[in-house]
Parts: C-alpha cells; structure tokens; sequence
C-alpha cells in the first residue's frame, strides 16, 4: 500500500512551526521523510533546553499521537545541524508520550537507544517482549530488528532521548528497507520485568542457532547489543567511587563506559559508544576526528570548541565536530551523557585523537 507524503496528513498550526524553526527544531516525520540526501559538515552548536521544551510542549499541544501518519507516530522534536540530525553519522530526537498514549509498536535495522530525561516508573519502553520503567537518567537499549513501543501508564507526560545511527543507516549507506511496522499497536508483554538483565549478568545463556544457521527477514547475520536498562542510580554511584579512588582523566573527568551487555565491553552498539562522564574541575583540551554530541545531565559549564565558548546548564544538548579543539569548565560538579561514533572510525582503523602542539 503506498503511504501518503506526511504533509497530506498532518499540519501543524502556525504558532507551533514558528517556535520549532525559531530554534532549529523540526519533528520527526518531517525529518525521515527527508532521510537520504547528501550531508552538510557538523558544526558546533548547542540547543538550550528552555529552548527545546518549548518547542516539545508546543508539539504535544498540538499533535496527539494517534494523528500522525503511520510509520511516524513518535512525536518528537529533531535538532538540526546537518541536513537532518545533529550530525552526519547520530540522530538525537527528544520525545514525549503523554498520559494515556502508546505511540505503536515498530522495528528497524538501525541501533537505537532511550535515555529519560523527565520519567516516572509507570512510563515504559516495550523492547523484545519486555516492559522496562523510564525512570530519570536510566539508559535502555533497542537492539536492531527487535519490537519496541512506547507506554505512558503515570499521570504525567514523560521525555527523553532517542539516539539513533539514522543518518550512517540512512544516508551514508542507503539502507532503506530496515523498517517494519507491527500488526498491533503494542506488541505482546512476553518478558516479566528483569528477564533480560537476568540473562547477561554471571549467568549466560549457551547461544540458540538456527536450525539451517541462515538470518531470516530482518534478522542480521550477528547477535545486536541485547536489550537492556541501565539504572542510573548504580551508575551514578560507580562515578562517584571512581572519583573517590582515582585521578581525573585529563580530557574527560571521571567517565564509565556503557558497554554490550553480551560481552561486558565497550562500545554499546558498533556503530555508538556512550559513556556517563562526571567533571569536578576544568579539563585540557584536546581534538579528534569522531563526532561527539553532549547532553547534560546535571551541573552547568562551559566548553570551549574552536574560538567558540558555549555556556551550558541541565538538560541541554551541543555537539562537538570533528578535529575541534575543545576543552570543558564546569562551574562545580557536572555530570554529562557523552554520545560519539568512535566505533566507526576504529572499525576501520580511522580513530586519531591528539592534544594541541603548544
């Protein structure tokens, strides 16, 4: 069945798309309806969480999700720097789900990641069979091909991150035909809570391989990174202890990797690495050609990025380019989700990273 161009379905009023364009915002069905065009290179920048809350609120005021077209129904806010994310190789999204919704079940080849901004233990992602609570700070995966929808149980609206490789998926490698919608708006709950921690902690699973060993319809041909919450108040802790028992990486603060649960390493997914990083004085500066995107999580800083300083609080989000000069000053203690595609570049050897000659 062909699907109509979003624009046919859906418009939003005047006062919404002047306050999304005011801050270089635009929403998601707009924005994979664009998905495959050549890249602009990142530039820094820095969208204000004022700026984007606004903007979001204004999106759920207008547009409920049962009205956006189908393969769309995620209402969220897009920041723009290149033609159609953050940047040429990671989409950043925030998005909402109010109380009451569902926004419905789908799958896609592309690595993707939740990462609560504003949560409640009654707002829950549905990944792989399994219900997990989208509490403040806590990280949870959506591996390749697997079923993952949206539940807003709270009497509350709830936000967060979606990070996803859109832009390497879609635009540098063209892969188009990654995408399945579900023939139910929420995929069954098959999973009771804390199945899938149960099965990547001490204990593992002996591997079940297909009978004839041959991927079937949007099945890789290799295991993705498992579905998975990361608390964040067992994360936070562990920064906490590193800070008291160790020194200071000089470019990055105190920082713990998010790694596979499948092998306890890192990076998280092969094309992403995510780390949670916790600074408590100013770091040195230093460049390398990965892209890396920033949201803040607590604290307030500044960051120097070429000739540029922009100053930043909780809840906003800034990229740092390729091969920019770049330092942190937090004004006392910070704490930052850090979001790069160094994988990539170590996937073929490419990684550099070096200090500033004097």
């Amino acid at each position: 069945m062909a699907q109509q161009e979003p624009e046919e379905l859906l418009e939003m009023s005047s006062d919404t798309r002047s306050i999304l364009e005011e801050h270089d915002l635009r929403p998601l069905w707009e924005v994979e309806d664009e998905m495959g065009t050549v890249l602009d290179d990142p530039e820094a920048d820095i969208w204000k969480w004022d700026d984007i809350k606004e903007s979001i609120d204004a999106i759920e005021r207008d547009v409920p999700i049962a009205d956006l077209p189908p393969g769309f129904q995620r209402r969220v806010a897009v920041p723009i720097n290149t033609a159609n994310a953050i940047s040429n190789t990671i989409y950043v999204g925030i998005q909402t789900v109010s109380p009451g919704e569902t926004a419905p079940s789908h799958r896609h080849g592309a690595n993707a990641l939740r990462f609560t901004i504003d949560g409640h233990e009654d707002m829950k992602t549905v990944v792989a069979g399994e219900e997990f609570p989208m509490k403040d700070n806590d990280l949870i995966t959506t591996p390749q091909w697997e079923w993952h929808d949206h539940v807003n149980e709270s009497d509350e609206t709830a936000a967060w991150l979606d990070v996803l490789d859109l832009p390497l998926v879609l635009d540098s490698l063209n892969a188009k035909n990654t995408f399945e919608y579900h023939e139910l708006e929420r995929q069954p709950v098959t999973k009771s809570q804390g199945y899938w921690a149960s099965q990547y902690g001490r204990g593992r699973a002996q591997e079940d391989l297909k009978e004839d060993g041959i991927p079937g319809p949007f099945e890789g041909n290799r295991e993705p990174t498992p579905p998975y919450r990361f608390q964040w108040e067992e994360m936070v802790e562990s920064l906490h202890q590193r800070a008291d028992n160790n020194d200071p990486n000089p470019n990055d603060g105190y920082s713990l990797s998010y790694v596979n649960p499948a092998s306890g390493e890192p990076p998280l997914f092969p094309t992403m690495s995510f780390r949670a990083q916790l600074m408590q004085e100013d770091t040195d500066p230093h460049f390398h050609n990965m892209t890396e995107v920033f949201f803040v999580i607590d604290g307030e800083g500044i960051t120097h990025i070429g000739d540029e300083a922009f100053e930043w609080s909780k809840w906003d989000i800034f990229i740092v380019p390729p091969d920019e000069i770049h330092h942190h000053e937090p004004h006392g203690e910070a704490t930052l989700l850090a979001m790069t595609d160094r994988p990539v570049f170590e996937a073929f050897n490419l990684y550099a990273e070096a200090e500033p000659s004097s």
